[in-house]
């Protein structure tokens, strides 16, 4: 989403409103889906200027000459418009997978049926996320040019695919960071919960999942490094081929471990920020939407 987050990245707001406030309910599911687009869109214009500086740290020619914190709102016009659609895209296949994966509240298997829903709204929402981040990233690093003029020449250069360059390496971003989101985000609520001997609120669901996504955030940097790598990269290089492995021993290689963490703390803020800010924004709009509908007649 991204929680975007943004990377988003935001996904374990949307479960824990289903599971602990209780928001993910079928006759509620439309206002959802609009609420859950425009707290994307909220978290991703408001945490932009954290997410540029991260692009900029983990650049290949460096933090000054991608611009420094000049022009921190350079290609917020691509996030703003691919936001809401990757939002709605991810709700979408998530509470799909859920319905399709069914499992009594009570088993086991819960967040295994969680971290391979949350794993299959990824793929579907990169399809959206992955272009819009492509352009966003490039005018990140290069402020004077405007986005469409970025857009309009990946498409003259490089094609539709150029828009795409990058999909695995998101992907293989995003599945792992679910994969230790999930679990450190069910312990923590779970245990929270045993010390209180009740259920967590949604601002206690929200802080732990603040933990959580920060240290997810951070074990997963270097494949989002690898990710900016490769969608920053000249066209025709090898590194623009797509190849993970290969642009993370290019970086460590020329940066050693300090380039394949670099920008971790304003991604870690940004993740952890995000989610406060996805929640609330989430809530209100629900129930807004939700108020308005029950005055109709």
């Amino acid at each position: 989403m991204g929680l975007r987050p943004a990377e988003p990245r935001l996904i374990a707001w949307t479960d824990s409103r289903g599971g602990v406030c209780g928001a993910m309910d079928r006759p509620g599911f439309t206002a959802s889906l609009v609420a859950g687009g425009v707290a994307g869109v909220a978290v991703d214009l408001i945490l932009f200027p954290l997410d540029t500086i991260k692009t900029r740290l983990q650049s290949p020619q460096g933090f000054n000459k991608a611009g420094g914190f000049h022009g921190i709102y350079a290609g917020v016009p691509s996030a703003a418009i691919g936001s809401f659609p990757n939002a709605a895209a991810f709700f979408i296949t998530y509470e799909y997978m859920k319905w399709f994966l069914h499992t009594d509240s009570s088993s086991y298997l819960m967040p295994v049926k969680h971290m391979l829903a949350a794993s299959a709204g990824e793929v579907v929402a990169c399809l959206i996320r992955v272009p819009s981040e492509v352009v966003k990233q490039r005018a990140q690093v290069s402020a004077s040019s405007r986005t469409f003029h970025i857009f309009s020449n990946i498409l003259y250069t490089e094609g539709v695919q150029g828009l795409y360059r990058g999909y695995k390496s998101t992907v293989l971003r995003e599945i792992p960071f679910s994969l230790v989101q999930f679990p450190l985000w069910e312990s923590l609520k779970a245990l929270w919960s045993w010390r209180q001997d009740h259920v967590v609120d949604c601002w206690q669901s929200a802080v732990c999942g603040a933990f959580a996504g920060g240290f997810a955030a951070a074990v997963t940097t270097p494949l989002d490094v690898a990710k900016t790598r490769i969608m920053l990269a000249k066209a025709g290089s090898s590194t623009a081929s797509g190849n993970v492995l290969s642009a993370l021993h290019g970086v460590w290689r020329t940066h050693g471990l300090s380039g394949l963490f670099a920008g971790v703390f304003p991604r870690m803020a940004a993740i952890s920020l995000g989610g406060f800010i996805f929640l609330g924004a989430y809530e209100q709009t629900r129930s807004l939407l939700l108020e308005s509908g029950r005055e109709r007649p």
